[in-house]
């Protein structure tokens, strides 16, 4: 069927987009193969790498959420530097956490059911475990997006608009993400769905969810500076103590963020990202693709990757014993 006058043409990613980006070994033997799309650009927007099909259609699920951040400051709405790192992240659901996102609804003279994302456990095992030994069950506060709704909500604020439809489609809120999205991807919304949370999801490119991570990071402008400012003065917010995105913020001084069904970004300080999809949503090889991929363009250490990719890989083992490993593809 020829596509109608004016109509974007959605290409998905597929197999025949896709390349092998990491293998499972166990004991000298492959086990599982994982294969994808990903794309490093520069803080000027300029493609350096491409493994897969980049230009596919994706859904860029949380690693959207530095842009969408992007719009609540755009919106004139202001946040401490915990509140804004939770406003963009995907948190463990720690106690920590949670007393974030209370402290920013109880400034704005709100309670936690006026989040509309869903009552859920923690993102976390360990927190999830700790409510189910007290006796205690999923919140909309221990739903790792929490953040993300409390700070559409002070953006609604922002804007003057009605708080109670922030999820609508053409919300005052919603609108201003998506004109930010295409500003800084760099191309046309291409398709609309929700999100797991509830929250409009628009669909991009590989390539502009990277070039968007990378203008972020190369914070060179008031508001990429103020995310920057904050992601790095508290870097434990948008994931955990210990957890993968904090640990290599930590390490590299630049932003890491996952999203559901196999995606991340990663960008070092200078503003060079990538932006990795593993077609099948596995999470297990995004982080160590994502930092090979830097390493083999020079922009971090590989030694530096390499510890990284160490401690945030998952084990192979019988027993007590490690018998095998992840092992990223040489691109």
């Amino acid at each position: 069927m020829t596509p109608a006058a004016g109509a974007r043409v959605i290409s998905e990613l597929g197999v025949e987009g896709s390349v092998e980006l990491a293998r499972l070994e166990r004991s000298g033997l492959i086990e599982s193969r994982h294969i994808g799309a990903a794309a490093v650009v520069d803080s000027d927007g300029r493609l350096l790498r491409a493994v897969g099909d980049v230009h596919a259609t994706i859904y860029p699920r949380s690693t959207l959420k530095p842009v969408q951040a992007i719009a609540m400051l755009t919106a004139g709405a202001r946040f401490a530097d915990d509140e804004l790192v939770l406003a963009l992240a995907s948190h463990c659901g720690s106690p920590e956490h949670v007393a974030v996102v209370e402290r920013m609804l109880a400034d704005d003279a709100r309670t936690e059911q006026s989040l509309q994302c869903p009552a859920l456990w923690p993102l976390g095992s360990e927190q999830r475990a700790a409510l189910q030994a007290a006796g205690l069950g999923p919140t909309r506060l221990t739903m790792n997006c929490s953040g993300k709704h409390a700070g559409m909500l002070r953006a609604s604020d922002a804007l003057n608009a009605d708080p109670g439809g922030y999820l609508e489609a053409e919300h005052p809120v919603q609108r201003l993400i998506r004109d930010v999205v295409e500003q800084y991807t760099g191309e046309p919304v291409r398709h609309r769905a929700s999100d797991g949370c509830g929250s409009p999801m628009p669909a991009v490119s590989l390539a502009g969810l990277a070039r968007a991570t990378a203008r972020i990071a190369s914070a060179a402008e008031p508001h990429t500076a103020r995310v920057m400012a904050a992601v790095r003065a508290e870097p434990w917010a948008i994931d955990g103590r210990g957890r993968a995105n904090t640990v290599v913020i930590e390490r590299l001084g630049g932003l890491a963020k996952l999203g559901t069904e196999g995606l991340v970004v990663i960008a070092t300080p200078g503003g060079v990202a990538v932006a990795v999809k593993v077609l099948d949503g596995s999470m297990r090889a995004t982080t160590p693709v994502a930092l090979s991929l830097l390493a083999a363009e020079g922009v971090v250490d590989p030694l530096v990757a390499a510890a990284l990719i160490d401690e945030t890989s998952e084990r192979v083992r019988a027993g007590d014993r490690e018998i095998g490993r992840l092992r990223v593809s040489e691109f």
